[in-house]
């Protein structure tokens, strides 16, 4: 089957795009590393010996490079529903984190322990109609938000992906509910055409 104009274009924008190169050539899992790699660096968010969970995190770029920042101390654990390679250092469950059986098993491996950041760079397949892609989306922001509020301690920091639109601008005003402050970022990785925009609240209020 053909490819349609809007996929060729895509691959060519893709192929030449340099922050792919550079994770090509650096060893990472994707170009979203240098997303997180600019949030990291700007809002300090690492800390040593932290527990760290990253949601939607196939192909594992954000929880390579979480590792890495940590070196030996703290917890990277790793939740997809898509199958990953494994990646040193990282706990790795697969399955649906809103089914209870996958929610036991990351609380099985903590032992109790509530989560200092959690992670979502989830994205919905993209269908091409703006209004179910934007509601979608806005679906796994919420269920990532539900998951923070769960389990990350208090004064602990919610990272996720959020695509400006309809509902973004009532999602915002639930976080500033729960954090003390709520930011939006705009990492140099992420392609100037996408709505797509990173929301980070910290100070989980108690």
């Amino acid at each position: 089957m053909p490819r349609s104009k809007s996929s060729h274009r895509w691959l060519q924008e893709h192929f030449s795009d340099p922050f792919v190169k550079r994770a090509q050539s650096e060893g990472w899992r994707s170009r979203a590393v240098f997303k997180l790699e600019e949030l990291l660096e700007r809002d300090r968010l690492l800390k040593p010996g932290m527990v760290v969970v990253d949601l939607g995190a196939a192909p594992g770029g954000w929880s390579q490079m979480v590792r890495q920042r940590l070196g030996d101390g703290g917890r990277v654990v790793a939740l997809d529903i898509l199958p990953m390679q494994g990646i040193a250092g990282v706990e790795i469950i697969e399955g649906d984190f809103r089914e209870d059986a996958v929610v036991q098993q990351l609380e099985a491996i903590l032992d109790g322990a509530l989560v200092d950041l959690v992670l979502s760079d989830m994205s919905p397949n993209i269908s091409g109609v703006n209004v179910a892609d934007q509601a979608r989306g806005m679906h796994l922001a919420e269920v990532a938000r539900e998951f923070a509020a769960v389990h990350l301690k208090a004064g602990g920091a919610f990272l996720v992906k959020l695509f400006q639109g309809r509902g973004s601008d009532e999602y915002l005003k639930s976080l500033r509910a729960g954090y003390e402050r709520v930011s939006i970022r705009k990492p140099k990785a992420s392609r100037a055409r996408s709505a797509e925009v990173y929301a980070l609240a910290t100070g989980k209020r108690g």
